[in-house]
């Protein structure tokens, strides 16, 4: 270790940089002059305390940062490990979603496009599964520098997601109540959908059914179900909730509100071989835009919130770390089919 503690000595001589910022700068100068390699023990704390003459504090600070870039992890009793060599990147972060949907890939790529060279990014899918959830979090623990999730909306997840720091935590698209401290970038759904539904209800009541698609053991929010239902109820209408759409069973005179985009195709496609004329035979309201649903069939009539404008300022909170709580709008984009 000779060579290794000479070379964050040799920064002594620039007075301009702090204990801390000598140490996280002698580290990176010996991963990249090969003096230690990916898998190479860093001295414990105490042996860099002896050594240097460094607080314990400084030490631990610039071991956390190094973590926190991704470029050293810690082991459970066995200490401080180099885990890339890649030493230009400026911070590690844990996207977790999900699924891959159209809008979540669309989320993604305005992410990833926002965030700027320099910064791993690692995406994870739990399918809104406690136990994958569960699973990803024992994997990643402690690993990265910021953790941007989707939740999972209950006290499980709720518990789970406390253990990280705040500073260190971004809840995107659904909202989970932490605390005060907690940045979130978020949507709302029943509020909104009971809104948009009323706006459209002259249109609406023009056909004899409402049905609802929604899978409770799926990704669909609670809120839409209950802004849904609520409509419903006020307005008088003829209703039925299904958790899925079944082949060959459009029905003339029904109005589709549909989550699922595979729902959706099946449902067209039924609609083209029947000959049934989207916006007057049936209609139809899908959530989360996505382009092809502008041209698909003459446009369908989509409930969405903007998921770039919420990669944007997800990144945002990336690279600048400034408390946000903020709810980005829903809006709905008609066209013809409703």
């Amino acid at each position: 270790m000779t060579a290794f503690f000479k070379k964050i000595q040799e920064l002594e001589e620039f007075n301009h940089l702090t204990k801390h910022e000598q140490l996280v700068n002698g580290i990176i100068n010996a991963i990249e002059e090969k003096i230690i390699i990916k898998g190479s023990m860093l001295p414990s704390v105490n042996k860099m305390v002896k050594e240097l003459g460094f607080a314990r504090k400084t030490i631990v600070k610039a071991y956390t940062d190094l973590k926190d870039r991704g470029i050293v992890e810690s082991k459970n009793r066995l200490g401080y490990y180099i885990a890339n060599e890649s030493t230009d990147q400026t911070i590690k972060v844990a996207l977790i979603l999900y699924a891959f949907h159209t809008f979540q890939e669309e989320f993604y790529n305005s992410f990833r496009a926002s965030l700027g060279e320099n910064i791993q990014l690692d995406v994870f899918f739990h399918h809104s599964n406690m136990s994958v959830f569960e699973s990803i979090f024992s994997n990643i623990s402690d690993k990265y520098g910021i953790y941007v999730v989707a939740p999972i909306q209950n006290e499980k997840s709720r518990k789970l997601l406390k253990t990280i720091p705040p500073n260190k935590l971004l809840l995107i698209d659904r909202y989970l109540d932490l605390n005060q401290q907690y940045s979130h970038i978020t949507q709302e759904f029943r509020k909104p959908m009971y809104d948009v539904l009323s706006g459209l209800f002259p249109t609406i009541s023009s056909f004899k059914k409402c049905v609802l698609f929604f899978r409770p053991k799926d990704d669909n929010p609670i809120g839409v179900l209950k802004g849904f239902e609520e409509f419903i109820k006020d307005n008088n209408l003829n209703s039925e909730v299904k958790s899925y759409y079944e082949p060959n069973s459009v029905s003339k005179g029904s109005c589709y509100f549909i989550q699922n985009d595979n729902d959706l195709w099946e449902l067209l496609k039924d609609c083209k071989n029947r000959n049934l004329e989207i916006g007057k035979d049936i209609g139809i309201l899908s959530f989360n835009e996505s382009t092809i649903k502008e041209f698909v069939m003459g446009g369908i009539t989509t409930i969405s919130t903007d998921f770039v404008l919420m990669a944007q300022k997800a990144a945002e909170f990336v690279l600048h770390r400034k408390t946000n709580q903020e709810v980005i709008v829903t809006t709905l984009i008609r066209r013809a089919s409703l």
